[in-house]
Formats: C-alpha cells, structure tokens, sequence
C-alpha cells in the first residue's frame, strides 16, 4: 500500500447541482457523497452532526497534522460554500501538498491582485445573498393561478418528500433511547412548520380562484405577492448590481477564476427556474431570465459578444453577431459553457 493511500481523503456532501471540476482532482482523491434534499436527507440528525445548518455543500476535511499514517486522523467539517470552493481551489497545485495523484492541470482560480480579489469577494457575497438564494426562488416561482398550477407539482412533491422525511425524524426521536438535543428539535420544529406553510399555498392549486374559501384565497394572495417581491425586487437588484461589477468573457476578465465556479452553477439554476435550457445559448437563455424577473427588467446590453455565433431568430448574418452588443452574463455564460466542467455537470440537462 503506498504512502499516498494511507492518507485520509476529505469527503464532499453535496447536491448534485453542484459544480467542483475546474481543479482537476482524481476521482480517488474526493470522496463524492449525494445528499437527497427532496427526501430531507440534510435534516437527518447525522448530518446535522456535520453541519447544524443542514445546508450543502458540506465538506469534511482531515486536520493537517493527523496525516501521518499512524495517527488516528481528525476531521472538520466546512460548511461555508465559499470557503468550500477556496479549501478545493488551494489545496491542489503546482506545489500541493494533498498527495494528488492526478496529472490534470490545477489552474490557480483565486484573483491574483488586491483589487481583483476585492472585487471577487463582492459578487460572490452578492451570489450567495439572501435576495439571490435559488432555494427560495424555487419555492417562490409563480405569480398567477395559470403559473402556480404548471410549478405547484414539482415544488408540492419536493416539499412532501422534506416534509415526510423531518416527520419521521421526529417520530424516531421520541422512541429513542438516546434522543437528539433539544435544538436540534426545535430545529426540525421550525423546518416543518416553514414547510407545511408553502404547501399550504399549493395544496389547492389546481382549484380556480372562485373555488377558494377565504383562507386559500388569503394564502395564494401571499404566496403571489411573496413571489412578485423575490423576483422582481430582490433579485432585479441582485443582477443589476452584479452587471455593474462583471467584466467579460469571464467574470473578472480574460481568465477563469474562483467567481466563475460560483457564478455558472447560481446562473444554472436561476435559468431553468426561468423556462430555460443549459443548452440555450447566452442570448437565449438570458432573455429568458429577464422576462421571467418581470417588471419590464432588463439587464444593460454594455458589452460585446467575442466571436459570437447565432442561428435563426438571434441574429440576422454572422456579422451582427459577431458585434451585437450584449448582456454581460449572456457573454459569461457563452465562455463559461465551453468549459470541459460546465459539459461534464450541467450540460447534459434538458
């Protein structure tokens, strides 16, 4: 057994929206481990153990100073996504000491100068706002009763799986001999009370508005406006902001980094929360985006698209689109997508 096999690997729970390719690590360096959010899997009181947030990514990483083959190893759990992204970013390169064996490039992904990497600081804490959460965007994504009824089953069934799934945790708590704390219990409380709010609004989606009583009325009312607020308030501010800061073809410029990681797998998910495609092209596949924001939203079209190529309806002759000018995240997207981690993660999606 070689020296490199004693070591302990780190594991990475994730969901499997997640996007880790661009370092090129082995497959026998990480340890991949799916967390199943539809069935509350990070609700369960073992993962809780890792991360009291129940929230993925979570990556648990050996301590430096237990690698020796003889010592019993110790672990940490990182459960912030951006530190997550960092620990991956610098613990393999040209000089890594994590005993890599793979023999694919390591670019280096965190900003090379003070300024960019204030700047890098920025938009990711703007993509992991509040306002900017795809989780709550997924829960919040209709604005008429037409809208409610075509996204109610996909939510309706994810929340019963998270629901059905803290219930049982619950249940299997009280005839434990050796039960769970008592925050931990409030934390599941809490999490199935917030739960059992949002199916309220859905459970009747199929009915007409007449078909309500007032309760259901008062319910699909606040769920409308909720929507409307998380959509065309928070994140239209979101995005704007995020224009103002993006540079192009990739986010801070000429070169991958760190933000783009962040940014691809955030997009993703606000994209097909819109109708779109990872398959769209920018051009598509914003427009998209901005139509779904709503309020007449549109992001500034400040920048040009290097190379583009359209078909059909997105551009009359391949000069137009070579210098049709473009939303900066249209162009992101572009270069982003013809990342080998982008095909290998999001590419395959409808």
């Amino acid at each position: 057994m070689s020296a490199a096999e004693n070591v302990p690997k780190a594991v990475l729970y994730y969901d499997p929206k997640s996007v880790c390719e661009e370092k090129g690590y082995g497959a026998d360096e990480l340890d991949l481990k799916i967390v199943d959010l539809s069935v509350g899997e990070n609700f369960s009181s073992a993962f809780l153990r890792l991360n009291p947030k129940g929230t993925v990514p979570t990556m648990v990483v050996p301590m430096q100073n237990t690698l020796s083959a003889d010592t019993e190893s110790r672990y940490k759990a990182v459960t912030d996504v951006e530190a997550i992204i960092t620990l991956l970013d610098r613990s393999r390169s040209a000089i890594s000491r994590t005993h890599t064996t793979s023999d694919a490039p390591a670019p280096a992904l965190s900003p090379a100068t003070i300024a960019l990497s204030a700047v890098a600081k920025s938009i990711i804490t703007l993509l992991h706002s509040s306002p900017a959460a795809p989780e709550l965007l997924f829960y919040l994504n209709a604005r008429d009763s037409a809208e409610l009824q075509r996204v109610a089953p996909t939510i309706a069934s994810f929340l019963k799986g998270r629901l059905d799934g803290l219930e049982r945790f619950i249940a299997e708590n009280e005839i434990n001999e050796v039960r769970v704390s008592e925050r931990t219990k409030g934390f599941w409380m809490e999490k199935k009370k917030s739960t059992e709010d949002l199916l309220t609004a859905l459970k009747d989606a199929s009915k007409a508005e007449a078909e309500l009583d007032a309760a259901g009325k008062a319910a699909r009312d606040e769920y409308f406006a909720n929507t409307k607020a998380a959509w065309e308030v928070g994140l239209s501010v979101v995005l704007t902001k995020l224009s103002q800061q993006l540079v192009g073809p990739f986010a801070l410029g000429e070169q991958i980094s760190v933000v783009d990681v962040h940014l691809a797998a955030w997009l993703a998910w606000l994209v097909e929360l819109s109708g779109g495609s990872t398959q769209d092209s920018g051009a598509v596949a914003i427009a998209k985006l901005e139509e779904h924001v709503g309020g007449g939203f549109a992001l500034p079209k400040d920048t040009v698209a290097p190379g583009a190529r359209a078909t059909g309806s997105e551009a009359a002759t391949p000069t137009q689109a070579a210098t049709a000018p473009a939303a900066k995240l249209a162009v992101i997207w572009d270069t982003v997508k013809e990342r080998p981690s982008w095909q290998k993660i999001l590419g395959t999606r409808a």
